[in-house]
C-alpha cells in the first residue's frame, strides 16, 4: 500500500513539475473542494478573489499535485506498455516533453453531450460536439504559455436556443454560423503567456477571461462573456494584491463596416486586494468603457487611463465625463474554521440625496452581493454549501450607446441576467474519492422590458430611453419569475484534465403574465471541464 502511494505522489509530482511555474489555474467553479477549502484556510493570506490563480501563489499555501494524489488509482497490470496506457487515461496528460529549460504538455480537450427535454416532447433530442487541443509549458523558470481550441456543433434546448438566435452568440463562446437544420457552428480559442521578472509582479498578455470575486457570480468582472484581449499586471507587497487590467471589447449591435469589423471599445480597472487580517480581505475596485471613436473621429486607447495608480473617476470627470465608470468593494471573511461570509458593492452611479430621498430616481444604479460558503458541512469531510443573493437596481451597467456599456460580444461582462433583477443562488456539493455530486438551486426575480419599453433590464439599450425620471424599482416592467433546479452525478476520469463522465437532470421554469415555459432536460456528457459556460439564466 505504502509503494502504491508512493509511486503515485511521484507520478504526480512528476506530470506537477510542468505547472509549477507560471501557469493559472483552470479558471472553472473549483473540482476539488479540498483546494477551494485550503485556499479559504484561516491560516493564511491568499487573496481569493482575484482569478484566475496562478499556480505558484497556490502552491505556496498548498500544493496541488499532492492534493491529486488522492485521485489517483494505481494499474494492476504488470507490463509495462499497459501501465503507461493506463496512466495516460487515468492520471497524467496525454503528450508530456520534459527537456533541459523547457516542459510542455498536449493535452485532447472535447464535450461530447446528448440530452432531451423530456417537459416538450416533441423537440429533439440535443447534442454538444466539442473536439479541441489544449498545449501548456514553461520556458525557463519565469516564462510560460498556454493555447486552447475548440470546434464545436450543438443544439439546444429551446431557452438557450432563442438566446443565441437573439444575440447571434453562444453564452460565453463566440459566435454562431447555422448547421444543418436546427444547430449552430462556432469555433472557440483562448491563449496567454505569463512572465514573472520578479517575486513582486506577474505579467500576462492573452485573449480570455478574467473574474473578480468570491461568489459563483460576480457584479464586478466575471467570465460571463466570450473573450477577449488583455494585458494584466499583478504586483504582490506584503499583504496587497494589486491588478492592473487592460482589454478590448467588441459591440456587435453598433453598424459596423466590412473593412474594419466590429466597432471596438476598450476597458480598464483596478482592483487593489488588501488582507486587513488573516481572516479578512477588502478589495476596492474602478473601471472605466469608452469608445474607440467619438464624435470627433477615432480616439483610440486613451493614454489618461494608462496610469496604473491614478483613480479613474477624477480622470475621467477632468475629460468631460464621456465615459462609462464603475466603483466597487470586495469583501470576505473567514468565520471559524469552515465558514466564509462574502460579499460586493457596485455603484455604477451615486447621488446620495436621490438615495435617500426614496424616490426610485432612475440613475440610481447599484449593485450588491452577499453569500456564505461551508465546508465539511456538519462536520462531513467534502460535503459543501454555498448560498449567495444578487440584487442589481434597473439601469446599472448600461450606458448612452452599447459602445459604452458594461458588455462585449452581446454578453454582460458581469451576471448573465444583466441588471433589474434579484437572485438567489445555492449549491450543496459532495465527493467521494472520485464520485462527484452536486444539486443546484436558483431562483431570480426580474423586470422585462415590454411594449418596447425599456425598464432597466437590457444593458445594451441606451439609458435615455428611460419612460420616467422617479418611481423606478427593481423588478419593474414585466415581473418574470425564474427557478433554475440541476441535479448531477460526475465521475472523475482524469484529474490532470478534469476529464469527467456526468448524468444529470435540469429543471426550469420561467413564468411572467405573459409567458409560461417550463423544461426538463435531462443529459449525459463526457467533457474536460476547463472553463465554466453558464446557462443557469
Amino acid at each position: 500500500m505504502k509503494l502504491n502511494i508512493f509511486i503515485c505522489l511521484n507520478l504526480f509530482l512528476l506530470s506537477g513539475q510542468l505547472f509549477s511555474q507560471q501557469l493559472n489555474y483552470p479558471l472553472v467553479n473549483p473540482y476539488f473542494i479540498d483546494l477551494e477549502r485550503a485556499l479559504y484556510a484561516p491560516n493564511n493570506y491568499f487573496h481569493t478573489a482575484v482569478k484566475p490563480w496562478l499556480i505558484p501563489e497556490i502552491n505556496k499555501i498548498t500544493n496541488i499535485d499532492s492534493l491529486k494524489t488522492q485521485y489517483c488509482i494505481k494499474s494492476n497490470y504488470h507490463r509495462k506498455f499497459c501501465n503507461a496506457v493506463w496512466d495516460k487515461i487515468f492520471n497524467e496528460n496525454l503528450i508530456k516533453l520534459n527537456k533541459e529549460g523547457f516542459q510542455m504538455t498536449i493535452d485532447p480537450v472535447f464535450n461530447f453531450e446528448l440530452g432531451k427535454d423530456i417537459h416538450n416532447k416533441s423537440y429533439d433530442s440535443k447534442y454538444v460536439n466539442t473536439r479541441g487541443i489544449l498545449a501548456e509549458g514553461t520556458i525557463g523558470q519565469d516564462f510560460s504559455f498556454s493555447s486552447t481550441f475548440y470546434e464545436n456543433q450543438s443544439t439546444f434546448i429551446d431557452y438557450i436556443d432563442s438566446n443565441i438566435r437573439n444575440t447571434s452568440v453562444v453564452p460565453g463562446q463566440g459566435m454562431i454560423k447555422s448547421f444543418k437544420k436546427n444547430g449552430f457552428d462556432y469555433a472557440w480559442a483562448s491563449a496567454y503567456i505569463s512572465y514573472t521578472p520578479s517575486k513582486y509582479f506577474n505579467i500576462q498578455f492573452g485573449h480570455g477571461k478574467n473574474f473578480i470575486g468570491d461568489g459563483y457570480r460576480s457584479l464586478l468582472l466575471s467570465d460571463n462573456a466570450f473573450n477577449y484581449p488583455y494585458l494584466k499586471i499583478s504586483t504582490n507587497v506584503w499583504r496587497f494584491k494589486y491588478i492592473n487590467l487592460y482589454g478590448e471589447f467588441q459591440d456587435l449591435k453598433s453598424p459596423h463596416s466590412y473593412d474594419l469589423g466590429f466597432r471596438k471599445k476598450y476597458g480598464t480597472f483596478h482592483y487593489l486586494s488588501f488582507s486587513a487580517s488573516k481572516r479578512i480581505n477588502i478589495g476596492l475596485f474602478e473601471s472605466i468603457i469608452w469608445e474607440t471613436a467619438d464624435s470627433t473621429g477615432f480616439r483610440g486607447f486613451d493614454i489618461n487611463y494608462l496610469n496604473p495608480v491614478i483613480f479613474f473617476r477624477p480622470v475621467e470627470f477632468s475629460l468631460g465625463s464621456p465615459d462609462n465608470a464603475l466603483m466597487g468593494l470586495n469583501i470576505s471573511t473567514k468565520i471559524g474554521k469552515n465558514y466564509v461570509a462574502y460579499g460586493q458593492l457596485l455603484l455604477d452611479e451615486f447621488k446620495l440625496h436621490e438615495i435617500t430621498s426614496g424616490k426610485g430616481w432612475w440613475g440610481n444604479k447599484q449593485a450588491f452581493q452577499f453569500g456564505i460558503k461551508a465546508f465539511d458541512l456538519f462536520s462531513v469531510k467534502n460535503l459543501y454549501l454555498q448560498t449567495e443573493y444578487n440584487f442589481v437596481r434597473p439601469y446599472t451597467y448600461s450606458s448612452r450607446s452599447s459602445l459604452q456599456n458594461y458588455g462585449h460580444y452581446n454578453q454582460p461582462l458581469a451576471h448573465p441576467l444583466g441588471a433589474n433583477f434579484w437572485e438567489s443562488v445555492n449549491f450543496l456539493k459532495y465527493n467521494y474519492k472520485r464520485l462527484f455530486a452536486e444539486l443546484k438551486f436558483n431562483y431570480a426575480i426580474y423586470g422585462a422590458d415590454s411594449a418596447n419599453i425599456n425598464f432597466g433590464k437590457d444593458i445594451f439599450q441606451s439609458y435615455e430611453t428611460h419612460p420616467k425620471e422617479y418611481g423606478n424599482y427593481t423588478g419593474q416592467g414585466l415581473k418574470t419569475t425564474l427557478t433554475y433546479k440541476d441535479f448531477r452525478i460526475s465521475y472523475l476520469v482524469n484529474p490532470a484534465t478534469n476529464l469527467n463522465i456526468s448524468l444529470g437532470i435540469s429543471y426550469r421554469t420561467e413564468i411572467s403574465s405573459l409567458t409560461c415555459r417550463h423544461s426538463t432536460f435531462v443529459y449525459f456528457g463526457i467533457r474536460t471541464s476547463l472553463h465554466n459556460f453558464y446557462y443557469d439564466f
